[in-house]
C-alpha cells in the first residue's frame, strides 16, 4: 500500500535526522536557551507550509514562552485557494524581494535573540530578506531545512545567496528536494510530502533539548499545560501564568 511506503519514507527521514543531526540541534538547543534564558526572544519565521512548525511550537500544549512566532498571513497556506489571498498570490509574493526587509519592520529585535528560520529549498526572496535583515540586527540566525539536497539550485533573491549560505548555523531536513515521497501509476508527480514531518521532528527534538538546558540550569519554564486533564484544577492558573509572562516579555519588562 502506498500509506506503507510513505510511512517508511518518513520514518526514514526521522531516523536520519536521529543519525547525522544531533550535534546541530543540541549546538541550535544551546544558542536558542542561551537567548531564553537570559530574557531575550527566539524569533520563527517561514513561509507557506515552512509556517506549520512554527505554528506547531507555540503557543502549544507542551511549549513554553520563550518562542515568538513571526507568521505574515499572506505567505500562510491557511489562504484561499483561489480568488483573495490564494495560492498564486502566494507564489508571487515569497519570490518578491524587499516584502520580507517590511515585515521586520513591523517588530522589536534585540542583538541577543535569536531567529529560526525554517525553508525547505532556502531560495526564496522573503526568506532571504528575513535572513539578511536579521543578521543586519545582530542576531544569530538558525535554519532547519533540506540544505543538503538544495545545494546548487539558484537563489532568487539578488544577494545571491540562499538562506542557508546566511545562516550561522544549519540542521538538515534530510527530506528529499521534491518533498512528495510516494510516485503513483500513470502520473509525473508524486504524492504524499514529507517535509512538515521532518520539520516538526526536528521542533521537538529542538525545544524539548532547549527545555532540557534550561531546566538543567534552574531555570523556570512557563509551559503550556493541557486544560483537558480531569481533575488538573490549576491548569488555567499555569495557563495564565504562561500568558503574563508572554506579554511581559513582549512588552520589554
Amino acid at each position: 500500500m502506498l500509506a506503507q511506503e510513505w510511512l517508511r519514507n518518513a520514518r526514514g527521514v526521522m531516523d536520519k535526522i536521529e543519525n547525522t543531526q544531533m550535534d546541530n540541534i543540541k549546538k541550535a538547543a544551546e544558542i536558542m536557551a542561551d537567548a531564553i534564558g537570559s530574557g531575550h526572544w527566539v524569533h520563527t519565521f517561514g513561509c507557506g507550509h515552512a509556517t506549520l512548525p512554527i505554528e506547531e511550537m507555540y503557543p502549544r500544549i507542551g511549549g513554553f514562552v520563550g518562542f515568538h512566532p513571526i507568521v505574515e498571513l499572506p505567505l500562510t497556506f491557511f489562504t484561499n485557494i483561489t480568488g483573495q489571498m490564494g495560492v498564486q498570490q502566494f507564489v508571487f509574493l515569497e519570490r518578491v524581494e524587499g516584502y520580507g526587509v517590511e515585515i521586520m519592520k513591523g517588530y522589536n529585535f534585540d542583538p541577543k535573540d535569536v531567529m529560526w528560520m525554517f525553508s525547505h529549498t532556502g531560495i526564496n526572496a522573503v526568506n532571504i530578506d528575513v535572513a539578511l535583515e536579521a543578521k543586519k540586527r545582530g542576531m544569530k540566525l538558525i535554519v532547519f531545512g533540506s540544505a543538503a539536497e538544495a545545494k546548487g539550485k539558484q537563489t532568487r533573491h539578488s544577494s545571491g545567496k540562499t538562506i542557508f549560505d546566511i545562516a550561522d548555523l544549519v540542521v538538515d531536513s534530510c527530506v528529499p528536494i521534491q518533498d512528495a515521497s510516494v510516485p503513483l501509476k500513470n502520473h509525473q508527480d508524486k504524492v504524499g510530502p514529507i517535509s512538515t514531518m521532518g520539520f516538526v521532528t526536528m521542533v521537538w527534538m529542538t525545544v524539548t533539548t532547549v527545555a532540557e538546558i534550561l531546566a538543567d540550569r534552574g531555570v523556570k519554564l512557563f509551559i503550556h499545560p493541557s486544560h483537558n486533564v480531569p481533575g488538573d484544577t490549576t491548569a488555567k492558573d499555569r495557563l495564565d501564568e504562561a500568558l503574563v509572562e508572554y506579554k511581559r516579555r513582549i512588552a520589554g519588562v
